[in-house]
């Protein structure tokens, strides 16, 4: 195992110290239990946003923290859940009396943990709602899951439902359009390589040299079908299909289209995969308007990628354009 680490025991501290020193402008960084806030959290007169997860996705989550997104991100161990702790400390920082949203993606840890946070902090008073992402076409339940996992469309929703908060959404408005985000959103990822979690020191999963993994999960879990390597066009064509006849999208749909990259993909070929995703999508009569490049959602080192479409309407396009500064998020 080759990283730049200095014990796998201190990858999540050292990671968010590195945070904490790079973003103070934007951040501060809780520890014991650890979690991320934004720097000027808790913002007055507005419907607080809370999520998390395992670490080795960065930037999600704690790169998504900041004005027009996350209030505050609950990092767990690596592809480990955080715990309920993390979440209800998280919760009650960011509170200011008009309601937590917990959007949550649908792994069993995350939604187990989160709902007991939840509870935790209507004991103490706090309006709490959750809305739970699960819009992986790939399969339907995995060694993380009851029910499709949750990828690509968390980050868009995070995006759009930050917005909604800023410009004064109720907590009851701000569930009901993350579920509509959700709903709409359809992902499917592949992977070239395998990952190294750095406690377990070995890979994953092992793929030969000429082999691919079609529908792989962001932890490495397995997908819908092991199977030779084949050109950047052909693999497109196989996450698209999924994604176009899931929803199902119509003709003179307007979308957003998310290529995202899982960690160990250069960003020259994220753009050979758009290339193709959109003349796919303009195929199938759909109108890529918005668009999203790069790796936002990662598994640690992994080569690989993954699509999500989202279905647009007036108030998601003005939602997603409205102003974001985050880390890893900014326009």
């Amino acid at each position: 195992m080759k990283k730049l680490i200095n014990s796998p025991e201190n990858v999540v501290l050292d990671a968010l110290k590195g945070m904490e020193a790079a973003h103070a402008d934007l951040l501060k960084v809780h520890y014991e239990p650890n979690f991320i806030a934004r720097a000027d959290a808790p913002v007055k007169n507005k419907v607080a946003l809370v999520s998390g997860g395992g670490s080795g996705h960065e930037p999600m989550h704690g790169g998504f923290v900041g004005k027009g997104m996350l209030d505050a991100a609950c990092p767990g161990a690596v592809f480990t859940s955080p715990t309920p702790d993390q979440m209800q400390a998280a919760t009650q920082a960011v509170n200011v009396g008009k309601g937590v949203l917990h959007i949550v993606k649908n792994y069993t840890g995350d939604v187990m943990n989160f709902e007991m946070a939840a509870d935790l902090c209507r004991a103490d008073g706090i309006e709490v709602e959750s809305a739970v992402i699960d819009d992986d076409v790939a399969v339907k339940d995995s060694t993380w899951t009851a029910g499709r996992r949750g990828v690509g469309t968390t980050v868009l929703a995070e995006k759009i439902c930050g917005a909604a908060c800023e410009a004064g959404a109720t907590l009851i408005e701000v569930r009901e359009l993350c579920r509509k985000v959700n709903a709409r959103g359809r992902s499917m990822g592949m992977a070239l390589t395998s990952c190294t979690v750095p406690h377990a020191g070995k890979p994953t999963f092992s793929l030969g040299e000429d082999e691919m993994e079609m529908g792989v999960g962001i932890h490495g879990e397995p997908g819908r079908e092991r199977m030779k390597l084949k050109p950047a066009d052909e693999i497109v064509t196989m996450l698209m299909e999924p994604i176009i006849s899931d929803l199902p999208y119509r003709s003179g749909d307007e979308v957003l289209m998310l290529v995202n990259g899982m960690g160990g993909t250069p960003l020259i070929e994220l753009y050979i995969i758009y290339r193709k995703a959109a003349e796919l999508a303009k195929a199938a009569g759909l109108n890529v308007t918005r668009r999203l490049i790069g790796p936002y959602i990662t598994s640690l080192e992994m080569a690989g990628a993954s699509i999500t479409l989202l279905k647009l309407d007036d108030q998601f396009t003005k939602l997603w354009d409205a102003p974001v500064h985050t880390p890893a998020l900014r326009w």
